[in-house]
């Protein structure tokens, strides 16, 4: 084994070559190697309130031991959250209730006192006992049988504390035996631009001023020998023969003060395949400290993980036992997959001109055209709600949904290890800001750039093992609202810097980087599109005139809104403000105004008459919008080369962004986007919605293919009928061949039908194989009526909405109230009044 010279930077690199010690088919066992680990997660911890700085002057970090007092606390569950707790025990409402979460804003006032009491009867001689603290927002202090252990702060960082000295063992007494674990949670912090990067925000145009805090990962307690791992990193690469190599670096920490001549036995070997186990066994002397250690595996035949619908998600699973001599020390194990990420320039755009970042995203050398939607989770704000299998299931409907991709952007916080391994088994690829970073404004102070730059260097170091991960981002809409633009772009390229030294995946600083900051900071006009203006702007086109004048190479975020079911409705909204819509409609974020507006572009009504009328007309009109959109943007590929929706759940019960609602209830738009991003999808290019009975109906026929496989022989049938289901039309048309990844117009279609149609009529489409075999189906509904004349009158719309808006700020729900704001003669005078939105019809 050869060995190269040590570099020092902070800690000790040391690199070793594998060679041809790794055997395939030799059999090894781990069976002897073990981390005793224990959880201390559940429903035995208690809880108790304070005022800050109170705990520890009235001794809360003294309790002893021994005795009861914490049974008469509140009772908590970690993982979970504060406001989940209190609202178990009857202490608050439940805050996503109408407009609860405004009563329970003392919360977030006072420091709150975790206790957790556990007996420890095993003998921990010749071992490191750490508490491992997973994750906690925001900052914390911790205290063991009396003894302050340490605070940390910061959300998204795993911390731990050795704690040997202060642990009270024994095998037979039962009150010599008993720990009492207390953890203080200070007050949130309250700006969010001092603490960007560190916790998820709590503020946009989807949640209220509602902090979240607690414990809200697992805490274990957990026992290793004097050297451990701390990470471990699969670091593969593919090989012009095809093989790939596997470069373990595992980074070790001995806590002796001595140096340890370790072994290290590693196998690998297929997780959800059938392969041979490749075995590596190697030393090396580690001294005190930490250090990093790599060695290389060769694998002649890899299999390589792939998205759903580009193949198999192969996974691979690393053994690893740390052993000296005969003690085993630490033992590992780490999934992971063999690909390859790169990007390069969207056909069409200049770089330094158009463009300065590649958009165009290869898998394994396979152009990968991404169809995404922005992930809105974790599945709730408070994590005290929400449940490991929410996580399984919300992935599963994407992918239902023909998504190949889920994006967290700068105002969610990086996902749980569930996530991300659910997206590697399902072949779901993940584009991410590593850390949030959705505020324009950070601290300049260079110590807390450091404490931002270190946070995304640990989350994507715990990440970077899952195959799923292919593309980074620094901030989402960061520049949008930087006071320096300059300062602000330094910022996010030295943050990516720090991340591509820890993983070789594309990054790009911001999105959508074409804003006036963005533009100011040295950045091209065509950088990406977040395509919003259409719900922001609501009235100054019709959908489809809209997006037809967009032409970027990604779409990042496309957003349109919509309301949850009747069903969920009732489970947040009080049934006295149901219908018509009541105040809680405002505070969950409900724009009673362009709802309206978005419904009448779609169907040429509002469609006000029943509730249920007119929450699924709101959900129509989303999924009509997004199908339209989406296809639009299919069929500039390969000049465009993925679409995020925005977004695809909700982490509260909000009226905005979801396609999924907070009660994981797929909304009707959901079926709209699976029909619009079908992998291989038959579709109808048209310039308008509105058609007169006096004119021809166009409009081509194409067929997009993202997959890897040709059709030849292939049949299309399209057809007309009004709103009466009487067939106008009827044609067949042949297609010789479909190539693979790729987007094509195929058909000019010009039918005179429409003289006798009243209000709407149908287009349907589908596609067969040579066998007859439906591959792919569409349909779409289009009104009669005069373009121009709905597109001024929306117009006109928009100048009573705009005039509206001028007086209050967008998030001031108030607007829509007349009782509110004293409007039409109508004035809140008593709690007995239930305020109605103004444009509904009268109870």
């Amino acid at each position: 084994m050869k060995h190269r010279k040590s570099l020092w930077l902070g800690i000790t690199f040391l690199f070793y070559s594998l060679g041809l010690m790794a055997q395939p088919n030799t059999m090894v066992s781990h069976e002897d190697n073990h981390q005793l680990v224990r959880d201390l997660s559940g429903m035995t911890w208690t809880m108790k309130m304070m005022l800050p700085g109170e705990g520890v002057k009235n001794g809360l970090d003294k309790l002893p031991s021994e005795d009861l007092e914490t049974f008469v606390w509140n009772y908590a569950e970690v993982p979970g959250d504060v406001y989940t707790d209190l609202w178990h025990v009857g202490a608050i409402e439940d805050p996503y209730f109408g407009r609860n979460s405004v009563k329970a804003q003392w919360v977030q006032q006072y420091e709150w006192w975790y206790a957790c009491q556990f007996r420890v009867n095993e003998s921990y001689d010749d071992q490191v006992v750490r508490i491992v603290f997973e994750g906690v927002d925001y900052a914390c202090d911790v205290y063991l049988n009396g003894h302050y252990l340490g605070s940390h702060e910061g959300a998204f960082t795993e911390f731990s504390f050795t704690v040997n000295d202060y642990l009270r063992t024994d095998r037979w007494n039962l009150l010599k035996s008993t720990n009492m674990l207390l953890v203080r949670l200070a007050p949130p912090p309250r700006v969010n631009a001092f603490v960007a990067g560190k916790k998820t925000p709590w503020f946009g145009d989807y949640w209220r001023d509602l902090i979240p805090m607690g414990i809200y990962r697992p805490v274990k307690l957990v026992a290793t020998g004097k050297v451990r791992f701390d990470n471990v990193y699969a670091n593969s690469t593919l090989n012009v023969d095809k093989s790939a190599d596997v470069n373990l670096e595992l980074t070790v920490i001995n806590t002796d003060k001595v140096a340890k001549d370790m072994t290290f036995v590693a196998t690998i070997e297929g997780k959800n395949f059938t392969s041979e186990t490749q075995k590596a066994e190697f030393t090396a002397k580690v001294q005190p400290g930490t250090h990093v250690i790599k060695h290389n595996v060769h694998i002649a035949q890899p299999k390589l993980w792939w998205p759903w619908d580009m193949g198999e998600p192969n996974l691979y699973l690393a053994k690893i036992s740390l052993k000296e001599g005969d003690i085993n020390h630490d033992f590992n194990e780490t999934t992971f997959g063999v690909r390859e990420i790169t990007s390069k320039f969207n056909p069409g755009f200049i770089e330094g001109v158009d463009v300065t970042y590649p958009r165009s995203t290869y898998i394994n050398d396979k152009f990968f055209f991404i169809r995404s939607a922005c992930w809105g989770g974790p599945p709730d704000i408070f994590a005290g709600r929400t449940s490991i299998d929410e996580y399984k299931e919300l992935i599963s409907l994407a992918k239902a949904a023909n998504l190949n991709n889920i994006r967290i952007f700068g105002w969610h916080p990086p996902e749980i290890p569930e996530f991300y391994q659910y997206c590697d088994e399902m072949g779901m690829t993940v584009w991410q800001d590593i850390i949030p970073l959705g505020t324009g404004n950070i601290p300049n102070e260079e110590q807390r750039l450091v404490e931002i730059f270190n946070t995304g260097v640990e989350v994507i170091k715990a990440r970077r093992n899952h195959p799923s991960l292919i593309m980074m981002e620094g901030g989402e809409e960061m520049l949008l609202r930087t006071r320096d633009a300059h300062f602000g772009r330094a910022f996010l390229e030295r943050h990516g810097d720090s991340l591509k030294s820890k993983v070789d995946l594309p990054y790009v600083p911001d999105s959508p980087l074409t804003c006036e900051v963005s533009q100011e900071a040295g950045f091209k006009p065509k950088e990406a599109v977040h395509a919003l203006r259409y719900f922001y702007d609501m009235g100054k086109w019709l959908h489809e005139d809209w997006y037809q004048e967009l032409d970027f190479p990604i779409v990042p975020e496309f957003a349109i809104t919509s309301v949850p079911s009747v069903e969920s409705l009732k489970k947040f909204i009080p049934e006295n403000e149901l219908w018509p819509p009541g105040l809680s409609w405002g505070h969950h974020w409900a724009d009673l105004i362009r709802l309206r507006m978005q419904n009448w572009d779609v169907f040429g009504s509002e469609m006000t008459g029943s509730l249920e009328e007119f929450v699924n007309a709101t959900q129509d009109a989303q999924g009509i919008i997004f199908q339209n959109g989406i296809e639009y943007f299919r069929r500039h590929k390969p000049r465009l080369s993925g679409i995020s929706l925005c977004h695809w759940i909700t982490y509260w019960p909000d009226m905005k962004w979801g396609i999924i609602d907070n009660y994981q209830q797929p909304k009707r738009s959901y079926y709209f986007v699976k029909k619009a991003y079908q992998p291989l999808l038959i579709n109808f290019d048209f310039k308008k919605r509105r058609w007169s009975n006096k004119e021809p109906f166009k409009g081509e026929i194409w067929v997009i293919n993202d997959l890897y496989q040709s059709y030849e022989n292939c049949q299309v049938k399209f057809e007309i009928k009004n709103e009466a289901g009487k067939v106008l039309s009827t044609k067949t048309f042949k297609i010789e061949k479909i190539e693979e990844n790729s987007a094509k117009s195929f058909f000019a279609i010009e039918e005179a039908v429409l003289k006798d149609v009243k209000t709407k009529f149908y287009v349907t489409l589908e596609l067969t194989d040579k066998s007859g075999k439906v591959i792919s189906a569409n349909d779409y509904f289009f009104l009669i009526g005069d373009q121009e004349a709905a597109s001024a009158q929306f117009k006109e719309w928009m100048k009573k909405r705009a005039a509206l808006e001028s007086k209050y700020d967008y998030g001031n729900y108030f607007r829509f109230f007349d009782e509110i704001t004293r409007q039409n003669g109508k004035n809140y005078e008593s709690g007995i009044q239930i305020p109605r939105a103004a444009g509904y019809p009268e109870k």
